[in-house]
């Protein structure tokens, strides 16, 4: 863990802290770091992956996850 300064936006933080219900600014800063590095290793499994047509109900999908 390392002890860093940085400016934030307050008005920014704030409604982040509402929206989230954290109960500090540094629990809501981490949350949203995790967040950043999710999304950013999502777009990369999309990237690597391609796209394709996943034409599929609910119920399909749940018979897919079931049989395997």
């Amino acid at each position: 863990m390392k002890r860093t300064t940085i400016w934030i936006n307050e008005e920014l933080l704030e409604e982040a802290l509402k929206l989230t219900g954290a109960r500090s600014k540094r629990e809501v800063i981490e949350a949203g770091l995790r967040l950043l590095v999710r999304w950013h290793n999502k777009e990369l499994l999309r990237k690597e992956l391609g796209t394709f047509e996943l034409d599929l109900s609910l119920e399909e999908l749940e018979k897919l996850r079931n049989a395997q």
